[in-house]
């Protein structure tokens, strides 16, 4: 009796293991196909919720049905007009057969690995047919210039393609060869560009000298200025002095005709004061005329004489 209910009890536990075994869930981010013996089994299961396959015999293969992510690595490539540069890109793919995609690639690994090549690929072919403009920049637009001097430096060359359509081109391609795999690629996108050490250090350069240019252009027009204002200086002062003079002149000319007038005047009053000018005068002529080194011959009717001799 006990032997029968071990037995029975085994067999309900197979059955409920059994059981469980052959069902499966699939959440909202997930696809699977069922295989047996490796090769895949029925449609590939899209719809979350149950599922059910063969235990022991069948085995699930789940796959992600988000979208997935793909960075690329930098590399090296020249463009179209043999300039150097490096580029970084990433891109958006998703599993949308994953039954081709597991008769394919079998994972998502692989998938990542198919990419690369693909993607890189296509990166190369399209840089290396198009110039670095039309790479770097997407429209012909108008430069916003901050500077006034920065007005005849800012003239973008114009483009023919652009970075959009180089990026649009790559994304169409990149689709035609995945068209088998099961997988569709979202988006591609050019993640960063730079030149290479050389090619850098070249524009760097050249970037330097154009400052310097445009330094040089500030200093020489500082120093026209500068003499300008230097000019404009002595200009005003020699006219000031000019005038200065002339009006210095006019007064002391008023000065001596109003003094003569006054001398004048009191010459004329009566032989005292005509008298007492006469000696100011002639002391005046002394002062100016004689130091003690000095040694004169006067006649004996001068009136000099006449006044020294009086002196004495």
């Amino acid at each position: 009796m006990r032997t029968s209910r071990i037995i029975y009890l085994v067999v309900a536990l197979v059955v409920v293991t059994l059981a469980f075994s052959s069902v499966f869930v699939l959440d909202e981010t997930q696809q699977a196909i069922v295989t047996q013996f490796g090769k895949p089994v029925g449609e590939p299961r899209t719809k979350p919720g149950l599922n059910f396959r063969v235990p022991v015999v069948q085995k699930v293969q789940f796959f992600d049905k988000r979208f997935l992510e793909w960075d690329g690595d930098a590399n090296q490539v020249p463009t179209k007009d043999k300039k150097f540069i490096f580029v970084d890109t990433y891109a958006r793919w998703q599993i949308t057969n994953p039954l081709q995609f597991f008769i394919r690639l079998r994972d998502e690994r692989s998938g990542q690995s198919r990419l690369d090549d693909i993607l890189d690929g296509e990166t190369r072919n399209a840089i290396a047919s198009h110039e670095l403009l039309d790479i770097v920049r997407s429209t012909n637009r108008e430069p916003e210039v901050s500077e006034d001097y920065m007005e005849d430096l800012e003239v973008l060359e114009k483009i023919t393609v652009g970075r959009e359509k180089i990026e649009a081109l790559i994304l169409k391609r990149a689709n035609e060869r995945t068209a088998d795999l099961g997988i569709r690629i979202l988006d591609f996108r050019f993640k960063r560009m730079n030149y290479v050490d050389e090619v850098r250090n070249r524009v760097y350069d050249r970037m330097k000298s154009e400052r310097d240019r445009i330094a040089d252009q500030f200093r020489s027009e500082g120093q026209g200025e500068a003499r300008k204002i230097q000019g404009n200086k002595e200009r005003d002062l020699a006219k000031i002095k000019s005038e200065a003079v002339r009006e210095s002149e006019q007064i002391r000319g008023k000065a001596d005709a109003e003094a003569t007038s006054i001398y004048a005047a009191a010459y004329n009053r009566n032989t005292q004061t005509k008298e007492l000018y006469n000696f100011l005068k002639s002391m005046e002529t002394l002062e100016k005329s004689f130091d003690e080194k000095t040694s004169i011959v006067v006649s004996t009717d001068s009136e000099l004489f006449r006044y020294l001799k009086r002196a004495n």
